[in-house]
């Protein structure tokens, strides 16, 4: 199965998924005109993923900000790790939040109570 990125932009997020390492990043904004069109082949790549996913998928969200369109496609991607997860695969989503941003570590604290990974909270330091 292929590695899946997109070059982040002002609007759109980084995105590097890598089916060998099980590594799944989402850094930057995620602002983008059409959020389902965007996400779409995330949550594609995911339902590929989930016939042979890695030992352990490692997720790793670095947003600085979103929009209310991104945060129901961030979440229809965690429903997909979610599925992995619940298959018998170890999942881990890393939520990385800039230690003075509230707003995103109460949206990571969101998440964490909806869907049934193991989160981490990860602040980092300006």
């Amino acid at each position: 199965m292929d590695a899946f990125s997109i070059e982040g932009t002002p609007k759109t997020p980084t995105v590097d998924f890598n089916s060998e390492t099980g590594v799944i990043e989402i850094k930057g904004r995620s602002i983008p005109e059409n959020s389902i069109e965007f996400y779409k082949p995330l949550v594609d790549w995911l339902e590929d993923y989930l016939a042979n996913p890695a030992a352990l998928t490692n997720v790793n969200i670095q947003l600085e900000y979103f929009n209310t369109s991104s945060s129901k496609c961030i979440l229809d991607v965690f429903k997909k790790l979610e599925a992995i997860y619940k298959s018998g695969n170890e999942v881990i989503i890393n939520w990385h939040y800039e230690e003075d941003d509230e707003d995103m570590l109460e949206a990571g604290e969101d998440y964490q109570s909806i869907i049934k990974i193991p989160f981490k909270m990860i602040e980092i330091e300006e």
